[in-house]
């Protein structure tokens, strides 16, 4: 009997010796972040030309949006804050905005330097003028008053003088004006604003589909507890907004405008870009930014009791850091040089509007009023001004 188990005891071992040899790999478990920083495994000589021993799990993939934000700071708090002067409307300040695009700085040059000298020119001799038949034909010094009707050589000068004038500066104006409305290059980037009352949203058409939708952030004050507010590095007040518009530096850009419920319009002064944004049509135009930095415009269209309240906050970066905020929302970059998807411009571009009104109803609260002895229902509202209605807007930012 000893020897008889002696032998089973021995068969045992054997047969149990390469079962626990294979489970000793992951005896020792790895954690998914040791993974990315631990070198490659070298594969053991009895596993060569076998499926070698999985010594911790494969990375699962990127789910959209599961990129890090480069715009924003761990905390969710903007990366590039505003700067003062720049970008933005200042105090006391008189005069045009820096201009960061080409297009901006020849109608920037061209104001200064070509229509100011001559509107004060013109203001100075027409002043001098006025200020001459004053003195010399008062009453005093000209009793008896002239009965000239005609005078061919005055006639002649206040004709052909305004005539030059127009000439000369039809040149520069024409070329600033065809410069607005280029077609933009295939390599261009294309945005798509899209005004709401009382509200923007974005599309990027030719990047996988990435969408936004930016509201006015409100003061501390006019929040509730726990809501997000208005802080300095996100801008002025009345001007910042909670998701600002991503655009590359140095990258053509066309825009095209639209509507969902009535005419608004697209305008960011710095990029000498207004443009209007009409339901059912579709307007375009093209600029490229030259300089980094964060840019504030607002609707300049009356569009409603709200119209004060709908602010664009647009953030240019590099091409790289643009690439990732793209892959970040979800999206993908194009093909290099292709041709954008988005619908052309005008005329006919009514007919490529893809243009959606929000999923959401809003039903207004209405009431019975009598006007001229026809009693008519109209809508009343109790919100805010600063409050945004429909699905689209966030109300609680």
């Amino acid at each position: 009997m000893p020897g008889l188990t002696s032998i089973f005891l021995a068969a045992g071992l054997v047969l149990a010796g390469p079962a626990t040899a294979q489970t000793e790999p992951s005896a020792t478990p790895t954690t998914a972040a040791g993974a990315l920083d631990a070198p490659a495994a070298t594969t053991p000589p009895e596993y060569m030309g076998n499926t070698p021993p999985v010594t911790a799990a494969a990375p699962l993939p990127e789910a959209p949006g599961a990129l890090p934000d480069p715009t924003l700071r761990a905390d969710g708090s903007p990366l590039l804050q505003a700067a003062p002067g720049f970008g933005q409307p200042a105090d006391r300040e008189i005069g045009l905005q820096s201009q960061v695009t080409p297009t901006g700085r020849e109608a920037h040059w061209f104001h200064n330097q070509v229509l100011l000298p001559l509107i004060v020119f013109i203001s100075l001799i027409v002043l001098a003028l006025l200020v001459y038949v004053v003195i010399r034909y008062r009453r005093a010094a000209n009793p008896t008053p002239s009965r000239t009707a005609h005078n061919t050589l005055v006639e002649v000068v206040w004709t052909l003088v305004p005539v030059l004038i127009l000439l000369a500066i039809a040149v520069p104006s024409i070329r600033l004006l065809a410069a607005q409305y280029r077609p933009a290059p295939d390599n261009a980037v294309t945005l798509k604003a899209i005004g709401n009352q009382w509200f923007w949203s974005y599309e990027y058409p030719d990047h996988g589909g990435v969408s936004i939708v930016s509201n006015m952030l409100r003061e501390q004050g006019e929040v509730e507890a726990g809501q997000r507010y208005r802080t300095d590095a996100d801008g002025p007040r009345l001007l910042a907004t909670d998701n600002r518009v991503v655009l590359p530096v140095g990258v053509p850009i066309r825009l095209i405008t639209t509507a969902t419920d009535v005419i608004h319009s697209w305008a960011i002064p710095a990029f000498w870009v207004k443009l209007d944004a009409v339901p059912g049509r579709l307007n375009e135009t093209t600029f490229t930014i030259e300089q980094p930095g964060l840019y504030f415009g607002q609707c300049s269209e009356l569009c409603g009791a709200r119209h004060a309240f709908m602010p664009i906050a647009v953030e240019a970066v590099a091409p790289e850091v643009f690439a990732q905020w793209i892959r970040a929302k979800g999206g993908t970059m194009p093909e290099a040089d292709s041709p954008s998807d988005a619908p052309p411009m005008q005329p006919g571009a009514d007919e490529g509007d893809t243009t959606t009104t929000p999923t959401e109803t809003i039903v207004p609260n209405v009431t019975n009023v009598t006007i001229d002895d026809t009693v008519r229902t109209v809508p009343v509202t109790d919100a805010a001004a600063t409050q945004n209605g429909g699905g689209l807007g966030q109300t609680d930012q």
